[in-house]
């Protein structure tokens, strides 16, 4: 018999999220409890529903703070904890804290969430599982000299990382012996101010690949999944604007070895919960693919809906059954990957303004047309909704799934044209180009361009 679920959930996120995992709550019939910021108080999305305010807007005041968002759990009665993704999702001390006061953190368990954090310890444990890694350094860099051996030694051009770092930030190019000094520092004084954390390491860059991601899922009793790639290639300053699985360059034989191996993987380090493997596609030796591990992410990723619509599968729901104890329900057989998958993020942005943020007021907004379930439409969004200038800027996720590519595409296009946001602009046509270009239709990309953009 399988343990009994949570009565009540917090859950420590905003916007899209917060109603996405709202959503499996209300599915599963468990309470749901929104932490918000003073700047969410009135949200649409929290009307009719029981609300706990952090603090000040600012998210270091309220949503990254760890402390207020365990206290909030305990104050509200909540016997488990839903951080989302973004904020504090990946942070073990807010799992750790939340043990410590008898709230179940949804997610995986600290220990994970460590190792995975960490470039360098991420790196040596998925090489040892038998994923391909970046040529580098083996751990962070103690010096410029010790960078400019590395650098010599797996070739130009190198990248300078922070080992704490993300968003693209702590990050610098390297071109040739004489450039690995400035390289270093810089990306080590990024990496402080960033992080705190002033550690950098060393890869060799691979230009031109693309951006290939690994959905896994695993329970506390060592059974683990996959639920197949995504491709999250088109991309602008490192965030995704566009994700589509299958990955529509990746060979079959790679594909299969690569998601076998990731499972693997999962399992050797004691994973839990959901988590996505970062990986580059790069053109390998003789023309033949190689996917290699860049990190993994300890939560579910904005795009988790690719993989949802392509098998069938409620992740969030599986999350919250699997932190109370329960057994996956179904073995990778069970898992249906079907037709193919397309996502567009839709941001309160102005793409002819540099793709400027804009908030403001929503005064009508209008969903697509749904295409009998092959479109889906995740969003926080409602006629008046205020987009704040704090945070991310996402008013909703596009989903559409078809039998194959074209369709997928065509009926994304479709969704695209009927979507109507009045008050702020979006980047509604900046999709659409993308989507019509010649370039995205015959995968002629990669993370260096914006097919129909560049």
């Amino acid at each position: 018999m399988s343990p009994p679920l949570f009565h009540r959930i917090l859950i420590a996120n905003r916007g899209e999220v917060a109603v996405r995992i709202a959503r499996a709550c209300d599915a599963l019939g468990i309470t749901p409890v929104f932490a918000v910021s003073e700047a969410d108080r009135d949200a649409p999305y929290t009307r009719d529903r029981e609300v706990v305010v952090l603090g000040p807007a600012r998210a270091a005041q309220s949503y990254l703070d760890v402390r207020r968002v365990v206290q909030a759990a305990v104050q509200a009665r909540c016997s488990a904890l839903h951080p989302g993704w973004g904020f504090l999702s990946e942070n073990p001390l807010l799992a750790t804290l939340c043990a410590q006061h008898g709230v179940t953190f949804i997610g995986p368990p600290p220990h994970a969430m460590a190792l995975m954090g960490g470039k360098s310890p991420a790196k040596r444990a998925m090489r040892d599982a038998g994923l391909a890694v970046i040529p580098g350094s083996d751990g962070p860099l103690a010096s410029a000299a010790a960078a400019r051996a590395c650098a010599d030694a797996v070739g130009y051009p190198v990248l300078l990382k922070a080992e704490s770092g993300g968003g693209g930030r702590g990050m610098r190019i390297a071109r040739a012996p004489g450039e690995v000094e400035a390289a270093f520092t810089d990306a080590q004084g990024e990496a402080r101010g960033a992080f705190g954390d002033e550690r950098v390491f060393l890869e060799r860059l691979i230009e031109g690949g693309r951006h290939v991601e690994i959905q896994v899922f695993a329970d506390r009793y060592g059974a683990a999944i996959h639920v197949g790639e995504r491709d999250c290639t088109v991309q602008r300053n490192h965030q995704k604007l566009i994700e589509e699985s299958p990955s529509p360059v990746l060979p079959d034989d790679v594909r299969a070895r690569t998601l076998a191996t990731a499972v693997a993987a999962t399992k050797a380090i004691g994973y839990v919960g959901a988590g996505t493997i970062e990986m580059l596609l790069e053109s390998g030796l003789e023309g033949r693919p190689v996917l290699r591990f860049m990190e993994m992410n300890t939560r579910l990723q904005v795009e988790h809906s690719v993989s949802e619509q392509r098998s069938g599968l409620d992740l969030v729901i599986l999350q919250i059954k699997t932190a109370a104890g329960h057994p996956l329900p179904l073995t990778q057989a069970d898992v249906p990957l079907d037709g193919h998958v397309i996502e567009c993020r839709i941001n309160a942005e102005d793409p002819d303004a540099g793709f400027r943020p804009a908030p403001g007021r929503i005064t009508d907004w209008r969903l697509p047309d749904l295409q009998g379930g092959a479109i889906r439409v995740d969003t926080h969004v409602a006629p008046g909704y205020v987009v704040p200038p704090h945070y991310d800027s996402l008013l909703c996720k596009v989903i559409a799934k078809g039998a194959d590519r074209a369709e997928a595409i065509a009926r994304m296009l479709q969704a695209l044209g009927e979507l109507t946001c009045v008050g702020v602009p979006t980047t509604v046509s900046a999709h659409q180009r993308i989507l019509a270009s010649a370039a995205f239709r015959e995968h002629r990309y990669d993370t260096r361009t914006i097919p129909g953009l560049s």
